[in-house]
Order: C-alpha cells, then sequence, then structure tokens
C-alpha cells in the first residue's frame, strides 16, 4: 500500500504532496485503483462506532468485496471531462455498509476532487450552476452538493462566475484568506509555490478575509485587484485585465523580467528550467502566447530576441538557458 494514499485520507500529506499524488494518478491506473478502494475504506470508517486502520481496513475491504458481490459495493473513478482538452479526475464512490443481517444503508461520498495537469485547462460547472475555469496546475475541492453555505477549496488559479443566491454566499478558501461572494465574477491565484494570494474582481462585489477575522475583511469593488502577502493585504485600485485571459488560453506577460516568465513556464507546464547565465534573467519582455504554443515554442520566440541558447534534456525533464 503506498503511504502517500495513507496519508492522503489521514490529513497528513502536505499540499504539495498531496498535488505531486494526484499527477501520479495521471499516470498509474493502479495506484488510482488503490487510491479508490481507500476512499472505500474511509467511507465505511464514517459509519463504523471505531475509527478503522486504513492500512489493515484496506486488505479487509478486498475481502468484503469478495463477500458481497451479490450486494455490489459500488465506486467509479471518474476520469474524464475533457474541456478545452483539459484531463479532470473527479473521484465519486459509492458503497453499502451492513447495519445488521437484514438491513443496509447506502452512502454517498460527497466531496470531489478536480484536477488540471499542466498544460491545460478547464471549465466544471458546480452544484449550484456557478461555474469555474481551472488554470494549469490547479485543484478544486467541492462538495457533490451545497448545504447551508457553498463553499470550495481552491490550489492553484481559477476564475469564478457565480451564480447569484442572496440566503446562501459563495465561499472560496484559498490558502491563507476567504473569498465570499453572493453573485459576481473574480479570479483567484493561490499556487502553494507562490509568494502570494491574489484577487481580481471583474464585477459584483467580493469580501476578502482572514477565516479567524472575518469581520476585519476588505471588500472589493469591480476592477480592483487585493493581494495577501507576508500577513498583509495590498489593494491596487486597477488590475491588468490581459492576466484573465488564461481562461481564453492565452498567457499574457507585460514587460516582465524573464526570471518571473521562467517561473510561470515552470508552473505552468511542468518542466524544470535552469539559467546558467543570470544575466539574461533581467532581460523584460512583453508578448502574448497561446497556452498550446509549449513551453519550447514560447522560450524560442523569446530567444529571437534576446539570443540565448537553449538545451533540452528530454530524459530529466529539464530545459537549460545560457
Amino acid at each position: 500500500m503506498d503511504e502517500r494514499i495513507i496519508k492522503y485520507f489521514n490529513g497528513e500529506l502536505s499540499e504539495e504532496g498531496r498535488i505531486l499524488l494526484l499527477k501520479a494518478l495521471d499516470k498509474d491506473v493502479a495506484l488510482r485503483n488503490k487510491m479508490l478502494n481507500c476512499q472505500n475504506v474511509r467511507a465505511v470508517s464514517v459509519l463504523s462506532p471505531e475509527n478503522i486502520d486504513l492500512r489493515a481496513g484496506y486488505e479487509g475491504y478486498k475481502r468484503l468485496r469478495k463477500r458481497r458481490q451479490k450486494k455490489k459495493i459500488l465506486y467509479r473513478m471518474k476520469v474524464a471531462a475533457s474541456y478545452a482538452a483539459a484531463v479532470v479526475f473527479i473521484v465519486v464512490a459509492t458503497w453499502k455498509v451492513a447495519k445488521s443481517d437484514q438491513e443496509m444503508i447506502e452512502q454517498t461520498v460527497s466531496r470531489q476532487e478536480l484536477f488540471v495537469p499542466s498544460g491545460q485547462r478547464a471549465r466544471i460547472t458546480l452544484p449550484d450552476g456557478s461555474t469555474a475555469w481551472l488554470n494549469a496546475g490547479s485543484t478544486l475541492l467541492y462538495p457533490s452538493s451545497f448545504g447551508k453555505e457553498r463553499k470550495v477549496q481552491l490550489t492553484g488559479e481559477a476564475y469564478f462566475d457565480v451564480v447569484e443566491n442572496p440566503d446562501k454566499a459563495f465561499v472560496v478558501s484559498a490558502k491563507f484568506i476567504d473569498i465570499k461572494a453572493l453573485g459576481t465574477q473574480f479570479n483567484v491565484k493561490s499556487y502553494p509555490e507562490g509568494e502570494y494570494v491574489s484577487t481580481a474582481l471583474v464585477e459584483g462585489s467580493v469580501k476578502v478575509y482572514k477565516p479567524d477575522a472575518a469581520s476585519q475583511g476588505i471588500v472589493l469593488s469591480p476592477n480592483q485587484q487585493l493581494f495577501y502577502e507576508n500577513g498583509q493585504f495590498r489593494l491596487t485600485a486597477s488590475m491588468d485585465k490581459d492576466e484573465l485571459l488564461w481562461k481564453d488560453g492565452i498567457y499574457s506577460f507585460k514587460k516582465e523580467r524573464l526570471d518571473v516568465i521562467v517561473k510561470k513556464l515552470e508552473l505552468y507546464y511542468d518542466v524544470e528550467i535552469a539559467v546558467e547565465t543570470p544575466g539574461i534573467l533581467k532581460y523584460e519582455y512583453t508578448g502574448k502566447f497561446r497556452q498550446r504554443d509549449g513551453v519550447m515554442e514560447i522560450l524560442r520566440i523569446i530567444q529571437q530576441i534576446h539570443g540565448f541558447k537553449i538545451d533540452v534534456d528530454k530524459d530529466s525533464n529539464r530545459i537549460t538557458i545560457s
């Protein structure tokens, strides 16, 4: 049994480790099956009066499946949804647990997890009809149905178009902050490797606050952007709307230094870019690229202006610039 799966369900896996595990599910069918089996074991443990050890439970679960073939313990992993060429993983599990020899109780896992691989983007419709665009390397946690509160958890970057419901606020939990909206369009960037979390409001209004200090939050007006960095909020009067073009498959750089561009390309395309000549990192570049152009085509176009050398090691997924 992969220890990462045990730590994932026990809440012991770091945010970075969780994302790496989800990426591994993309390539490893056997790992996906183990993940789903443990999902069912964990689901069973919720109804049990005692905590079930996942390691022992995993083996017990396999035996239980054989014994109850007629009753069918159902599970399903949806690997699907190709929104704008994206690969999306949605874990859905359904199971049955014996309450007595004559009675069965059916339950359904409510949490779903959507992951968008590097070099892709995805659009999803949430249970309330709101939509979310997810950028490359992003993960969204959301329930199969909303209760008293419409709350989702984001790691990465997403653009939300929220259906208005005055009686039920929509909340995005992103790293150190929460963003609350009733009906609006806004962008949230919250990558694990990033130095800040940002919220850019397109229309409507949102309130941004620390989860333990909601009354001290900041309300944004359209076209404003709020940054949270080093424990402090910083509000800008206007945002660069070109930064939101990613949801249309366009990456925009406006007088950005090469070191900043390199970090973004590493994030968007899951590649390591090493720079052997530090002086070239000060070069600035302005331009727009299609996401489908790929990291090499973007670097080659920039290379035509600045004249650096590019070496590629496909085995190690590493690009060297000098």
